[in-house]
Order: structure tokens, then C-alpha cells, then sequence
């Protein structure tokens, strides 16, 4: 076995066998005494060699939880992780009336899960997601239209639309932009883990030689498209003085640790300057 698979190894083992009996956990405790069929042997070896080759779980299962909805996810975009869901944590901590009409996008939506969020949660709200990556708005469109929005996208308030970063909505303004950019540096791709490095979407990963590229653009764009009082929140790999940089003419900069310390999020205010 890979020694960067050997700690999840029973979990990512029941897993497995879920997705190739197509039972669920309380299923399999129910009957723990039923014998897997031929097929069902057949199908879990093969997840099991696509295991040891570190494909991710996830992307096996086809679906990955997010704030605590079953979301489509494909090798296409990144897997949703816990610190994504601060950003929804916050937006919902800074504008407390789910009945606000906010204006919102999500940049670099990927597998949807943060545009597709807020506009469930804000029922008013009118939502872009944006991406370069045409396989990745597909999944979003899949996901929003599977968990209750085909309406508001038939409708138009809800939208995912092809962009590099807020370009598709550059007459546009906004009361709240979010995004979880890539950030990686390059010269840490080697240190990430196997399942990451080699089956997530790289374009979607690494924010240049020093992590920062995507944040260059992004930041800059967000002042020009939001309201003044308007919310920038970002998931980034850490406080850096090129991030505080970047942040220097916001109001109201702060940063979320996440559950390993790290200041995960970024959150700064337009101001009415120009």
C-alpha cells in the first residue's frame, strides 16, 4: 500500500465497498452477514486498484458533502474541503436577512458548491458563477440544477457563464464577491499529497510561482466590480505581506483561521474611494 494512503485505509476501504454494492453504511450494518456477489467482487477490486493509484474517494463516489448538501464532483474540479465552507459561513454572518436581493458572484465556481449555496440560502439573491474551465460549469450547472435552482436559472438569477476571473461581468457591480482561487505555489506541488497533486484539476490548484498570480488579478477586479460597502471574501493559503499588499487600500481587512490555525479567509470592505 502507498504510505500516503495507509490512515484513511478502512475508511476509504467501507467506502468502496458502498459505492460498488450501492448500499449505504446503515445498509451494510443492517445486513453485515451479506455476501458480496461476483459482480460486486469484480467491481470493488477495480476501486481498490484506482485507490492504490490515489485516486481520490470522491471522485469514485462521483458526489462529495458540502455545508451539508451532496454535491457532483468529476476530476474536473476540486473537491469541496471544510475551509471552503468558512466563506459561506461568513457572507451568512455579514448579511443576517436571507431575504436580502443580494448581488453576488463566485469566481472560479468550479463544482458550484459556493454560488450554489448562497443562492439557496438567500433566496432572493441574484448569483453568477464564473470559470474558465467549461468542464467545470457543467458540473455546476448539474449541481445547481439537482439541488432546486433550475427555476431561478431558467429565470436568470441564477447564472454560471465561462470567465477569466470577473471579466464576463465587467459591467457589472456587486454587493458580494467570493472566490476560492488557485493558491498553491508551484514549488510546493511536490509536498501535496498524491491524490491531490496528481488527479485534481492543476489549473484550479497553483496560483503561480509564489501562490499569489491569480490573487494579483482577482483583487483589483473585485474593487472595480463591488458596491461601495461591498464584501470581498476569499479562501487563500495563508496572511502573506503580498496578500496584505494586495489588501492595503480595503477597509475592514481581517482574516478567519481555519480549524488548523491557518488565516484561511480573507475579508475586505470596498470603500467609497476610488
Amino acid at each position: 500500500m502507498r504510505e500516503d494512503l495507509r490512515d484513511n485505509a478502512a475508511l476509504d476501504a467501507r467506502q468502496l465497498l458502498e459505492v460498488a454494492t450501492g448500499l449505504s453504511r446503515v445498509g451494510m450494518l443492517a445486513d453485515p452477514d451479506r455476501l458480496l456477489g461476483a459482480e460486486e467482487v469484480v467491481r470493488y477490486e477495480a476501486l481498490l486498484e484506482r485507490r492504490l493509484q490515489a485516486e481520490p474517494v470522491q471522485y469514485m463516489r462521483g458526489s462529495q458533502e458540502f455545508y451539508g448538501r451532496q454535491f457532483l464532483v468529476t476530476p474536473d474540479v476540486l473537491i469541496p474541503r471544510p475551509e471552503t465552507e468558512l466563506i459561506a459561513d461568513e457572507v451568512l454572518r455579514l448579511f443576517t436577512d436571507r431575504q436580502w436581493p443580494l448581488r453576488i458572484a463566485d469566481v472560479g465556481t468550479g463544482s458550484g458548491v459556493l454560488a450554489v449555496t448562497l443562492a439557496l440560502d438567500y433566496t432572493k439573491a441574484t448569483v453568477v458563477g464564473l470559470d474558465v474551465s467549461l468542464e467545470a460549469l457543467a458540473v455546476a450547472r448539474r449541481n445547481a440544477e439537482g439541488l432546486g435552482l433550475g427555476r431561478r436559472m431558467l429565470q436568470g438569477g441564477v447564472r454560471f457563464a465561462e470567465s477569466d476571473l470577473l471579466d464576463f461581468v465587467h459591467d457589472e457591480s456587486f454587493d458580494v464577491i467570493v472566490s476560492n482561487p488557485p493558491y498553491v505555489p508551484l514549488a510546493d506541488a511536490p509536498s501535496l499529497h498524491a491524490q491531490v497533486r496528481e488527479h485534481e484539476p492543476h489549473l484550479a490548484l497553483f496560483g503561480g510561482a509564489d501562490g499569489h498570480d491569480v490573487l494579483r488579478q482577482l483583487i483589483p477586479q473585485a474593487w472595480e466590480r463591488l458596491v461601495p460597502g461591498g464584501w470581498l471574501v476569499l479562501e487563500t493559503g495563508g496572511r502573506t505581506p503580498v496578500l496584505d499588499t494586495l489588501l492595503s487600500r480595503w477597509s475592514e481587512v481581517r482574516f478567519v483561521r481555519d480549524l488548523q490555525g491557518v488565516e484561511r479567509i480573507a475579508m475586505a470592505r470596498r470603500g467609497s474611494g476610488t
